[in-house]
């Protein structure tokens, strides 16, 4: 019989303690092993986002080396995002499962990885340019300012969609070509195993929009 080892990730050390964030990744991971059986550990990664180092990580991958166990994640976006996280589980050979994503395989992982590290850099050169534009346009930086704080919010956000859109649009694109529905092009999506951009699945207004957006 298989057996399976839960990795969680919480941000914050208060956010460890507290159970934010991980009491949700918990339930999704326990609701999945229903009809699985039990795990066999479970680790627990507590992390400033400054470090890359994970070393509850290397422990749930030996655990899975050790048992031949499979490696069980809540969230595929959230992780996949970290460079990391997707370099120590490439080099280990593990097999893992996403509980969001059941259909996701390595080839996913690496290419969100890789486009998410991409929109990084883009957008850090963009920030910079426009920083240094402003400084020479005689625009005093820094202080309080509603205005930016909302446009590096909506900066962020962008980042956060940005690798499951780069997979998305050309399937979208080519099925809405080929006469596809909204409906259709959203359950095809789902079909392919593309995390959504966010919610728990494809809708078709997610669909319209990116179409939309991409005119």
């Amino acid at each position: 019989m298989v057996g399976f080892v839960a990795y969680y990730r919480v941000s914050t050390d208060r956010q460890g303690r507290s159970g934010l964030g991980l009491d949700a990744q918990r339930a999704a991971v326990a609701s999945f092993m229903v009809s699985r059986g039990e795990l066999s550990a479970e680790f627990v990664e507590v992390e400033s986002g400054r470090k890359n180092d994970r070393p509850q990580l290397a422990a749930a991958l030996e655990q899975c080396r050790r048992q031949r166990a499979i490696l069980v994640i809540a969230k595929l976006d959230r992780l996949a995002r970290n460079v990391a996280f997707v370099a120590t589980l490439m080099e280990s050979g593990a097999e893992f499962v996403a509980v969001d994503n059941p259909h996701a395989d390595k080839l996913m992982l690496h290419m969100l990885s890789a486009f998410a590290e991409h929109e990084q850099r883009q957008i850090s050169f963009r920030t910079k340019a426009a920083l240094a534009a402003a400084k020479a346009r005689g625009v005093k930086l820094g202080g309080p300012n509603p205005a930016a704080a909302a446009a590096r919010g909506r900066a962020a956000l962008n980042m956060k969609e940005a690798p499951t859109r780069s997979i998305a649009l050309p399937i979208i694109q080519q099925m809405r070509g080929e006469g596809a529905s909204l409906r259709a092009i959203a359950a095809a999506l789902v079909t392919k195993g593309v995390p959504p951009l966010r919610g728990q699945t494809w809708h078709p207004e997610t669909i319209r929009k990116i179409l939309l957006s991409s005119l």
